[in-house]
């Protein structure tokens, strides 16, 4: 066990089981398979969550379930994102409750910030001097913000010609070494990894055992938020995967704690065009066949080999959930049907867990009287190209009154 401040921890290969004391490493080094952080939650055991005490809403609020000392944090706030009562899409879609936990309000606009902040602070403790990942967008300007309030050097690779123009520029204006790879996601993912074994960098991608514990936050939340009440079900979209892993996690601490007595079911929501999990799932299998070309106007879920696509499995099949698929005209109509009901502006990528209760509730696979919550991982402003082409046009008139009655009653 690896000793920290009260808490202690192993990390452990999720496929062979076997422990591991070395912390830098992204796979275990027996058998390849991805690793696990496990806490040793033992003190915690019938206490409840008033053992949080009066900390703020946030990733930190939860140091007890975190491998990170609280004092020497690398943080920017993240966490404490709004959780709407979408009471008018709810209405719409023949619902009693629905609520979107928005990640969007993150400090760099997605719920990355939560594993970076974890993430990030672990590579200072373990001294290292540069990190790096690989990104469809989010963990790149995450990664570059953290690195940046941490004075750590931050090199991330981007799939050529598949970022959103505003995560790009968030990497950038952040002082990130930008380098964009002729290929997809999973060859910068395969180069990162690479680097990282060489000594170069720290990896700082989902597949790094810390980043999940921080994400797992993001179920905690929703609990406190929900009255310590836990929902029937969380939807989430699915790119890498680590996230559905994530908040599956945490539910099942806070389980093995006796802080809540049930696990609501997971549904994880792919692009049509970048769906190995939701292929598995529909043939039963708990192992996935990668997408060699992925496609989706949803860049941050573009991804064919979601290195933590079993874990997501596991995560599904453990909890009675289910993965399901949508297309892209599906997702732009779920980001525009939640901006005009609700208020609420994401991604593209963030719209798939909306687009998905819409498709299961027609499917009558969700029922009216769940109790849903969408997470949605990113803000609007994240892809703002795809927006204004699907928004509408701007409509123009000259200087005068009669000119703009006439636009605005016509």
């Amino acid at each position: 066990m690896q000793e920290m401040g009260a808490m202690s921890y192993e990390i452990r290969c999720f496929e062979c089981g076997k422990p591991t004391k070395d912390e830098k490493l992204d796979a275990c080094p027996s058998c390849g398979g991805l690793l696990n952080v496990e806490m040793d939650l033992s003190g915690l055991k019938g206490k409840g969550a008033k053992q949080l005490g009066h900390a703020p809403m946030g990733v930190w609020r939860y140091a007890p379930f975190l491998p990170v000392e609280a004092s020497k944090a690398v943080s920017l706030l993240e966490g404490g994102t709004p959780l709407y009562d979408c009471r008018a899409l709810a209405r719409e879609l023949g619902m009693e409750r629905l609520f979107v936990k928005y990640e969007g309000a993150n400090p760099t606009g997605s719920f990355k910030d939560r594993g970076m902040t974890v993430g990030v602070s672990k590579a200072v403790e373990l001294g290292c001097k540069v990190v790096g990942c690989a990104s469809t967008g989010n963990t790149s300007a995450a990664l570059a913000a953290y690195a940046a309030k941490a004075g750590l050097g931050c090199v991330v690779l981007l799939p050529s010609g598949k970022v959103a123009l505003g995560k790009l520029a968030q990497a950038m204006f952040y002082g990130a070494k930008v380098i964009s790879i002729d290929g997809n996601f999973d060859d910068a993912l395969n180069v990162v990894r690479q680097l990282a074994r060489e000594g170069h960098l720290y990896l700082l991608n989902s597949i790094n055992p810390f980043r999940p514990e921080g994400q797992k936050t993001v179920a905690f939340e929703v609990v406190e938020q929900l009255g310590l009440k836990v929902p029937d079900t969380i939807v989430l979209p699915v790119g890498n995967a680590a996230n559905i892993w994530a908040v599956y996690k945490g539910l099942s601490e806070w389980m093995e704690v006796g802080w809540i007595d049930r696990m609501p079911r997971l549904i994880g929501v792919q692009a049509a065009g970048s769906n190995p999990i939701a292929t598995a799932f529909r043939q039963g299998k708990r192992d996935f066949v990668p997408e060699e070309h992925p496609e989706t106007v949803a860049t941050a879920i573009r991804i064919g080999n979601p290195a933590s696509g079993r874990k997501a499995l596991k995560a599904i099949y453990d909890t009675g959930g289910l993965a399901t698929d949508v297309t892209d005209e599906e997702i732009i109509a779920a980001q525009k049907l939640l901006g005009k009901r609700e208020g609420v502006g994401v991604e593209p990528a963030s719209a798939a867990s909306v687009a998905g209760v819409v498709k299961l509730r027609r499917q009558g696979l969700i029922s009216r009287e769940e109790r849903v919550v969408c997470v949605c991982t990113g803000n609007l402003l994240k892809d703002p190209d795809t927006v204004i082409k699907n928004a509408g046009q701007v409509l123009k008139a000259g200087a005068s009154v009669d000119e703009v009655k006439r636009l605005m009653l016509g």
